[in-house]
C-alpha cells in the first residue's frame, strides 16, 4: 500500500463552486475512483486556494492511468479544470509531496503499540 499526498490551487474566486460540486460527486465518478484501486481519498481546501489531496492506493501510477481509461474522467476533469490556475487537466497538473514521517509506521519500526488500547492489553 502506498500513501499519497498531493498539492494543486484552485482559483480563489472559485472556492465556493468547487466545494460545493465536491459536495456531490457523480457516482460514475465515485465508482471510477473506488475501482481503478483509489481508496481513503479526501481533499483539502484552504481559503487561500491551496488544495491538499490524500489517498492510499496499492500502485498510483497504475491508478491514475486506469482513471484515463474510464469514460467519465475526461467529463469529470474537462468539467474541473476551470476551477485551477493552472491550465490542464487538474489529474495531471498534481505536484506529489515526499512522504517524511507516518507514526504508524515508525512505532512499528520502534516496536511499539501503534493504538493505546494495545497498551492495555
Amino acid at each position: 500500500m502506498t500513501r499519497v499526498c498531493f498539492v494543486s490551487r484552485v482559483r480563489p474566486d472559485r472556492l465556493d463552486e468547487y466545494r460545493s460540486r465536491h459536495a456531490a460527486v457523480w457516482p460514475e465518478m465515485l465508482e471510477a475512483l473506488r475501482d481503478t484501486g483509489w481508496r481513503d481519498y479526501s481533499l483539502f481546501l484552504s481559503g487561500d486556494g491551496l488544495l491538499v489531496g490524500y489517498l492510499e492506493t496499492d500502485d498510483y501510477a497504475a491508478a491514475q492511468e486506469a482513471m484515463t481509461r474510464t469514460a467519465v474522467n475526461p467529463r469529470w476533469q474537462a468539467e474541473m479544470s476551470e476551477f485551477f490556475v493552472d491550465d490542464g487537466n487538474p489529474d495531471e497538473g498534481f505536484t506529489v509531496l515526499d512522504e517524511v514521517f507516518h507514526l504508524e509506521d515508525q512505532l512499528r519500526a520502534a516496536g511499539l503499540a501503534t493504538h493505546p488500547q494495545e497498551l492495555r492489553a
